[in-house]
């Protein structure tokens, strides 16, 4: 495989986990999240998207270093940063919000689903600036 190839190859890897969970957390819309288990499974799906969205994002940052292409290595290196901020940050005000519904706060689950909005606008919005890229991705081919 050309390095073209591999590195369309690394937007790919990175484009599965994004398109994913925006395919997948619109259906947590449609549940309250006052149910400790639903809330439980949100959780580990934003876990599993920050996780794979971070490993996703080391390999397209090597792969378009390695390429000679570094300006895409930079981008997809700061998705790749803000996916492991965020992935720390998001769980702990996730657990602080459970604990507050737990503890009888009304308003933790407003909370809770104001996280989750945010959550999947962030994704939307570098998943929007992945694909958009990728027309110059290829024009450098």
């Amino acid at each position: 495989m050309t390095p073209d190839g591999v590195a369309l190859a690394a937007v790919v890897i990175l484009l599965f986990p994004m398109g994913y969970f925006l395919l997948a957390s619109p259906a947590f819309l449609l549940v309250k999240l006052d149910i400790p288990p639903v809330t439980q499974l949100l959780r580990g799906m934003f876990n599993a998207h920050f996780l794979m969205t971070s490993i996703a994002g080391v390999i397209g940052t090597l792969v378009f270093a390695a390429t000679g292409r570094l300006g895409f290595a930079v981008g997809i290196g700061l998705i790749t940063a803000f996916a492991v901020w965020s992935r720390r940050w998001f769980l702990r005000q996730w657990d602080v919000q459970l604990n507050a519904r737990d503890a009888g706060d009304a308003d933790a689950v407003r909370r809770l689903r104001r996280l989750h909005w945010g959550g999947m606008l962030s994704n939307a919005v570098q998943l929007i600036a992945v694909v958009g890229s990728i027309p110059f991705i290829a024009a450098t081919t």
